[in-house]
């Protein structure tokens, strides 16, 4: 086991899914997997389903439906506006943020020019 933690710069810290029918989603995973989701409180007062190894969360069923599954990795940045703005430059699509996630941190989406999704985020507890 490394020393690596959520909030190492480079460390794939958290995972996503997206689609068009979350339930079902979360039924499968858990019944192939074996996954326990939880419903994990947010500060807006809304919940995030939260997936559950262990003692805690490693990933979530993201709230908005998407047309079709997708999973997003989350990748430990130190600037999320730095990355993004480098990230396009080198040819990348930006498809949301930078945006603050209150009790969360600061992140973007990407697609790279192959059409691999990533997210790139700064958590809160790196932020000065």
């Amino acid at each position: 086991m490394s020393g690596n933690t959520m909030t190492t710069p480079g460390f794939a810290g958290w995972i996503e899914y997206s689609g068009p029918d979350a339930a079902a989603a979360k039924k499968f995973y858990s019944e192939v997997i074996g996954w326990n989701i939880a419903d994990m409180p947010m500060q807006d007062g809304s919940n995030y389903p939260g997936i559950m190894v262990g003692e805690g969360p490693i990933g979530g069923f993201a709230p908005a439906p998407n047309d079709k599954g997708t999973w997003t990795i989350f990748i430990t940045v130190e600037d999320v506006d730095g990355k993004t703005k480098r990230a396009k430059a080198a040819g990348a699509k930006v498809l949301s943020g930078p945006v603050d996630m209150p009790g969360v941190g600061r992140m973007s989406t990407i697609e790279d020019p192959q059409g691999g999704r990533i997210a790139l985020i700064t958590y809160e507890s790196m932020q000065s």
